[in-house]
């Protein structure tokens, strides 16, 4: 499998449309691969290196692998994606589930991190954590914590809105497009 190496900041515009739309995040933790949906993300310069920060809420299972294995990508499409792909990445957890293997999606190894890239997403950031925070929730304004952390649902369910999230700092340490 061939990948074109890649200045991320040229596709910086292509990224950021598409983490409006959906992209996946993918880690991996005790040979176990799992990847979930993000719409929140930022490409940046921060402490002179190139950095994607992700959104992850705290109680996802993708946390865990985060937490455990400072690594991860981002999968990105370059042509037009069946949504359900992104969908079934957001609304299902890899608890209960293995989601690459439900989507039949294809993992291509990693070249400068342990965690693959998946092929049919192939707009690919490597990247290694060097640092994360906790949001304060005291920090955040009332009428963003209305719409995005209610207080008034009741759940107890893995994938409930009720958590906040946790910004994760990586350094992009490779990119590239894996060619067809």
């Amino acid at each position: 499998m061939n990948k074109k190496a890649i200045n991320v900041f040229d596709y910086a515009e292509k990224i950021m449309k598409e983490v409006e739309n959906g992209v996946l995040l993918t880690g991996k933790f005790n040979d176990k691969v799992n990847t979930m949906s993000i719409s929140w993300g930022s490409i940046g310069i921060e402490w002179n290196k190139k950095i994607f920060t992700a959104y992850v809420r705290e109680g996802r299972y993708t946390r865990e692998f985060l937490d455990n294995n400072p690594q991860f990508t981002v999968n990105i499409p370059m042509e037009k994606i069946d949504k359900k792909i992104i969908s079934y990445c957001g609304l299902n957890s890899g608890r209960n589930t293995d989601k690459i293997k439900d989507l039949g999606l294809t993992l291509i190894e990693g070249e400068k991190v342990d965690v693959p890239a998946i092929k049919e997403l192939p707009l690919t950031l490597e990247c290694k954590i060097v640092y994360k925070q906790l949001q304060d929730k005291n920090a955040i304004p009332d009428e963003i914590k209305k719409t995005t952390y209610p207080d008034d649902v009741e759940s107890d369910k893995p994938l409930s809105n009720k958590d906040y999230h946790i910004a994760y700092y990586g350094e992009i340490v490779n990119a590239y497009i894996i060619e067809k």
